[in-house]
């Protein structure tokens, strides 16, 4: 596995934003008076959707592709635009994928919590929402994200950050959601528990469907919450 700048990731194209999107205009904005401030906006508009297509994009293809087989060519093709666009948004390899996956988790974290806007007293349901969190594609991505940084050291550091900040917001999501006081002993360790168990099941769900054992599994986590947490 290599970055960008070694293998097939370096070819004549060396230049940022060189090429423009396929049916999309160029990311980049000269400021000339060929254009008129006013433009600007539509430009900026479209240069975020560009954004968000490489972002979802780049997960889609490493939860399929893995990292091996996840380059920036094949997520610019997937995403309908060129690699030069790609280039333009995200200069180097890492950087497109650590904010894919980043970008993700933050789209799911305020998905968990638009689940529960006013709260609820059915913690099962908070503890299936967190499990789900752990069995669909960001996982998998994730996963092949964090086994490319085992191997490469240029993208380990990341990778670590990443996941401390991930896994911060998703401990902080789920003592929210499932009313838990860190100030009583032994609660914390019993929320990091549940998040633990969680990506245990995301990992068995890799090979097999393994829900229905997850289910039983659910259920008897929310029975000890309850217990715990009071």
């Amino acid at each position: 596995m290599s970055a960008v700048g070694a293998s097939d990731e370096t070819d004549a194209e060396t230049g940022i934003g060189a090429e423009t999107e396929t049916g999309i205009d160029a990311e980049t904005d000269t400021g000339t008076d060929a254009g008129p401030v006013a433009d600007r906006g539509p430009k900026q508009d479209r240069s975020r959707v560009t954004r968000k297509r490489l972002l979802e994009a780049a997960v889609s293809c490493l939860a399929e592709h893995g990292w091996a087989g996840s380059t920036v060519s094949v997520v610019a093709e997937r995403a309908g635009v060129s690699r030069g666009a790609a280039q333009h948004h995200f200069r180097t390899r890492e950087d497109l994928f650590t904010a894919a996956v980043e970008y993700v988790a933050e789209e799911r974290s305020l998905a968990l919590r638009a689940l529960f806007p006013e709260g609820t007293a059915d913690r099962r349901a908070v503890v299936a929402a967190v499990v789900d969190l752990f069995t669909g594609p960001l996982f998998r991505a994730a996963l092949h994200l964090w086994v490319a940084a085992s191997d490469e050291e240029q993208l380990r550091c990341r990778v670590t950050e990443l996941e401390a900040r991930v896994g911060r917001e998703t401990h902080r999501i789920a003592v929210e959601l499932l009313r838990a006081d860190e100030t009583v002993p032994g609660v914390r360790e019993t929320v990091q528990g549940l998040l633990d168990m969680a990506r245990g099941l995301g990992l068995a769900n890799l090979l097999t469907d393994d829900s229905g054992r997850r289910d039983r599994v659910v259920a008897q986590w929310a029975a000890l919450l309850d217990k715990a947490l009071g």
